[in-house]
């Protein structure tokens, strides 16, 4: 062979070579979950190149089934977003599966569907929000996921992963900037695959997503929220419990076409008797203690309707929130209604003294730490329940490994406290100063319930529809590190100051540590000199 036409082959060779190497495919973002019902569920990836979507699945590690889907531009390089979704699935079933492009094959996971309400199964989820990069702790979110909740959920439930949870919920900020492509990718699928690729996750958007692109092209919500709004803000049930997801942020909150559809869900949710719990998510917060600037007007919009929905039709409620980086739970004075910020997730910790704070009364527990929120579901028909756990991995100051720090369970049905008995003062005159109200011990026909709060009332008149006087007080008060209510037994109230030479009315209820308040006390009276 002539050496010009030895070059002209070689450099053939290596320029085919090279492009061979440029379109090799690889999977950039593991499978992961979305939008699981109970005969189906959606897959998506990301590849570098290559349009086939292809997932292999089956009831073994056989598979032997396969379903094509389809695949888009993620408007960054040559990479691709693929959605396929598998249809005709067994209820409450494990499957297996893989993903295939251009001969590319991920490994094989599994997955688990949904139940109906009617088959009254027990189920777990998780939520933490604001997972958002920190430079300080770049590893945080990763550490989260794998030392956090799939460490305790192999310890605590053994079994298979998607045996043990049904979905994973995030009310937002999922990365710093969601106009960025490298984040989505670096900083929030790929340190969460092991836990995405088996159970589904649903989030809702936080400010730090910015409205992005990205953000809904990576996420396939249910898409039966309003018209042209619809994976701003939806729902997704899960056995007995409706999900809400609710969109906080500036050019949402503001349309009233959003509280219009929450209001028709929950109105149709009453209706529903399948329905037992209803769980919301948003980012923004109606109230934080430990960050005032992050609330939003929006939040409590929603509060007080799901408060209505629950009291109007006994079905417990929570709303979960972010944007405050620390964990708060509380929960409403009049209704089975709990506030459950979830975060932080990775984001840097909001601590204590670091901005303007508030103890609100609603709130029993406050802490500037890391950590996750398990929610375990009791789908029984006859006394159906769910227990909030807070698992906390610490702050930098005190790390905590998947400690158990704050825990609330709630019952469906009513377990009311038996009525306290008002003791003292009983017409007798008294200083206007320094009155000391006193009731009886709590008393409860259940087990294992106890004194969690006591609500007092006082006015000029035995109707007590005008209030000189209106306490609520509960059993723990966590807020800048310390118990506030330390020491309260809760049968006791001392008044500071009334007018002088009036008659007062006064009575008191007592309520358990599951949201249970017992009927008002006898109705005493005294005057003040």
């Amino acid at each position: 062979m002539k050496l010009k036409n030895m070059i002209w082959v070689s450099l053939n060779f290596i320029f085919a070579f090279g492009n061979a190497q440029e379109t090799k495919t690889e999977i950039l973002i593991k499978p992961y979950l979305q939008d699981a019902t109970p005969s189906s569920i959606i897959i998506k990836w990301e590849t570098s190149t290559g349009d086939e979507s292809i997932v292999e699945y089956g009831l073994t590690s056989k598979l032997g089934k396969k379903t094509k889907g389809i695949s888009y531009d993620i408007n960054f390089s040559n990479s691709r977003v693929h959605e396929v979704k598998l249809t005709g699935l067994k209820r409450f079933t494990p499957y297996y599966y893989r993903v295939i492009t251009n001969k590319v094959k991920s490994e094989t996971y599994q997955f688990k569907t949904p139940p109906f309400a009617s088959d009254n199964k027990s189920f777990n989820i998780v939520a933490m929000s604001d997972m958002q990069y920190d430079n300080n702790q770049p590893n945080k979110f990763s550490e989260i996921i794998n030392e956090g909740v799939l460490s305790y959920l192999k310890k605590e439930h053994k079994g298979k992963l998607s045996n043990n949870l049904a979905m994973v919920m995030i009310p937002g900020d999922l990365v710093v900037t969601g106009s960025e492509y490298f984040q989505w990718k670096e900083h929030f699928f790929n340190p969460a695959e092991n836990l995405f690729a088996e159970v589904p996750l649903y989030p809702v958007p936080g400010n730090h997503e910015i409205n992005s692109d990205f953000f809904f092209k990576y996420f396939s919500l249910p898409e039966n929220g309003t018209p042209a709004y619809a994976e701003h803000w939806w729902y997704k049930d899960y056995g007995n419990t409706r999900i809400l997801g609710l969109d906080s942020n500036s050019g949402y909150r503001d349309l009233g076409k959003q509280l219009e559809w929450l209001q028709k869900v929950l109105d149709e949710t009453a209706k529903n008797d399948d329905i037992d719990f209803v769980f919301a998510q948003m980012h923004h917060p109606h109230k934080s203690e430990l960050w005032i600037p992050g609330e939003e007007e929006f939040s409590g919009k929603v509060v007080k309707a799901l408060e209505a929905f629950s009291t109007n039709t006994g079905k417990p409620s929570i709303h979960f929130f972010g944007h405050t980086h620390g964990y708060s739970r509380g929960q409403s004075k009049d209704h089975k209604h709990l506030w459950v910020n979830v975060a932080a997730a990775g984001g840097a910790i909001d601590n204590w003294g670091e901005f303007e704070g508030k103890d609100y009364d609603e709130f029993t527990v406050t802490q500037d730490e890391y950590g996750f929120v398990m929610v375990e579901v009791d789908g029984s028909q006859d006394d159906p329940k769910f227990t909030l756990k807070r698992i906390s991995r610490g702050n930098t100051v005190n790390p905590r490994n998947n400690e158990q720090t704050d825990s609330i369970t709630v019952w469906k049905k009513e377990r009311k406290p038996l009525t306290p008995e008002a003791v003292s003062p009983e017409g007798k005159e008294m200083e206007i100063t320094g009155i000391v109200l006193k009731a009886g011990n709590f008393k409860s026909n259940f087990n294992n319930a106890f004194h969690a709060a006591s609500h007092w009332q006082i006015s000029e008149s035995n109707d007590f529809k005008k209030l000189a006087f209106n306490s609520w007080k509960q059993y723990e008060n966590w807020y800048y590190k310390e118990d506030r209510q330390k020491d309260d037994d809760l049968t006791d109230e001392k008044i500071n100051r009334l007018k002088p030479k009036t008659t007062y009315y006064w009575r008191v209820r007592y309520r358990d540590q599951n949201l249970n308040w017992s009927n008002w006390s006898n109705v005493l009276s005294f005057k003040t000199k």
